[in-house]
């Protein structure tokens, strides 16, 4: 495998600027680095991330710092001359309309002329806070966006400016939820859960954040045409055949799992695919390994299956797809 400077370069430039993002957010979240390059990743591949998890963990909490942490245009306007904020939050209740995210035309009354009102789903980051509050009309308010990176309101279509990115969390318990389809599921790259803390880092938590100034210093190290260039990077990151087959080999073995009742669809060898070059690049390296396919499986498919049994854990079957593909030999060509 030959592999160009110029890639090797692009890595590592890219590598010392994820760090620098990285640990500017840990400095006011705690937070598993590991989980951060996955979330970071899925960010530069253009993908969207669910936060699913208890109350309380600091979901909200790293979406604001992750947006804190770049540098946006002071002003930004969509194809259609509609502006574009840099960060908007989303806080999903039972009562939430679709127009309500996405924008409703009014009537002026100065000038009787058809006015466009634009919704919070108009920003290059969008944190969409407990999607599972909302009810499923709303919740597919979010669909067009997320695949398409357009809207169609009233029928007229406009479009999301990149970056685009949607950070939704979702509690896994409490009153008046309802779940997402799978389909809208299958739409986000990754499901991650940021879990408890350890008990030192609980500590922590307290002592800083039981503060006014918890937040003291934080301030943006990265810009957004930096992000915009590392999504462009993602590309140039090799990944060879032997990967690709596996990669997909894996999404097949999901639905044949006797324990599945609808495995991964074909979208996601897709996602998988760009996700591994992105941590790649995120790490610095020029080229996507089999172990890194086996390391992201689990936060990048685990939400995507529908299990006979809903008690069962999808991670559970995770290990066993892995466990049961074998990694190709690489084919050697002929003299």
């Amino acid at each position: 495998m030959s592999i160009s400077p110029d890639a090797v370069t692009v890595s590592r430039g890219v590598c010392d600027g994820a760090s620098r993002l990285i640990e500017n957010i840990r400095s006011v979240i705690y937070i598993d680095r590991v989980k951060l390059e996955y979330l970071l990743a899925a960010k530069i591949a253009g993908g969207h991330v669910m936060l699913a998890d208890s109350h309380g963990v600091g979901k909200t909490s790293l979406a604001r710092a992750l947006s804190q942490s770049i540098v946006w245009k002071k002003r930004d306007l969509s194809e259609e001359g509609i502006s574009v904020d840099p960060f908007s939050r989303i806080q999903c209740t039972v009562d939430l309309l679709p127009q309500d995210i996405l924008g409703y035309t009014r009537i002026d009354g100065a000038t009787n002329q058809l006015m466009f009102t634009r919704g919070p789903i108009f920003a290059h980051f969008v944190l969409c806070d407990e999607i599972n509050l909302l009810t499923p009309k709303t919740q597919g308010s979010f669909f067009q966006a997320m695949e398409e990176q357009t809207v169609t309101i009233e029928g007229r279509t406009y479009h999301l400016e990149d970056p685009f990115f949607i950070i939704a969390t979702m509690n896994l318990k409490g009153a008046h939820l309802f779940p997402l389809p799978a389909p809208q599921l299958d739409r986000f790259m990754i499901q991650l859960s940021m879990g408890y803390p350890a008990e030192d880092d609980e500590a922590a938590i307290v002592r800083q954040h039981g503060r006014e100034d918890g937040w003291k210093g934080f301030d943006p190290v990265v810009t957004s045409e930096e992000l915009a260039q590392w999504q462009s990077d993602v590309d140039r990151v090799h990944i060879s055949d032997e990967v690709v087959r596996y990669i997909v080999a894996c999404v097949r073995e999901t639905r044949k799992h006797p324990d599945v009742l609808v495995g991964a669809s074909p979208r996601t060898g897709v996602k998988v695919s760009r996700l591994v070059r992105s941590l790649a690049l995120v790490r610095g390296v020029d080229y996507v390994p089999i172990d890194m396919v086996k390391e992201v499986f689990h936060v990048a498919v685990s939400h995507r299956l529908i299990l006979r049994d809903p008690d069962m854990s999808a991670n559970e079957i995770i290990d066993s797809v892995l466990s049961s593909v074998p990694v190709e030999q690489k084919r050697r060509k002929r003299s």
